[in-house]
């Protein structure tokens, strides 16, 4: 059985970045992630250059059992 969490990410490098920082970070509570879906992504712009890459993604992992 899989359970699903949302997450929320952010990188100042990319999109991608920001979804390997979201896994990272789930596993630090988490174990046995399986999966990353990416929800949305965004982008923060400054002085016409992108700043921040942000992702809403959602985590599956699997749920402890017998």
């Amino acid at each position: 059985m899989l359970k699903v969490i949302e997450v929320l990410a952010e990188s100042d490098k990319s999109w991608e970045d920001a979804a390997a920082s979201a896994v990272k970070a789930a596993a630090k509570t988490v174990h046995g992630i399986k999966s990353i879906y990416i929800q949305d992504m965004e982008a923060s712009v400054k002085d016409n250059k992108i700043v921040t890459y942000r992702i809403n993604a959602k985590i599956s992992f699997l749920l402890d059992g017998k």
